[in-house]
């Protein structure tokens, strides 16, 4: 399995190859005859696997993301200073 760069610049082993490691499931799929219970909650968790991998690649950027940002502000040296910002009329 082969790693992939992150926003972070970290390298992941997980999020290369997921979708592969998922069971191939077609959602216009007939369940078997024999098991049609086991055959839709099988289908249920390639679903949520799918989900979660994905929301995991997200969270990954945007940790990443924040990270950039962090060291941004820690370069400029504004941490800590008041944002310069307007205040809203009500």
């Amino acid at each position: 399995m082969q790693g992939k760069e992150t926003a972070s610049g970290k390298e992941t082993k997980g999020t290369v190859s997921w979708r592969d490691q998922l069971d191939p499931v077609d959602i216009g799929d007939e369940p078997s005859p024999e098991k049609p219970r086991e055959s839709t909650l099988r289908k249920e968790v390639s679903q949520l696997k799918r989900l979660l991998a994905e929301k995991t690649v997200e969270l990954d950027f945007f940790k990443g993301a924040l990270q950039k940002v962090e060291a941004r502000r820690q370069k400029s040296g504004i941490s800590g200073e008041k944002a310069c910002t307007t205040k809203s009329k009500n």
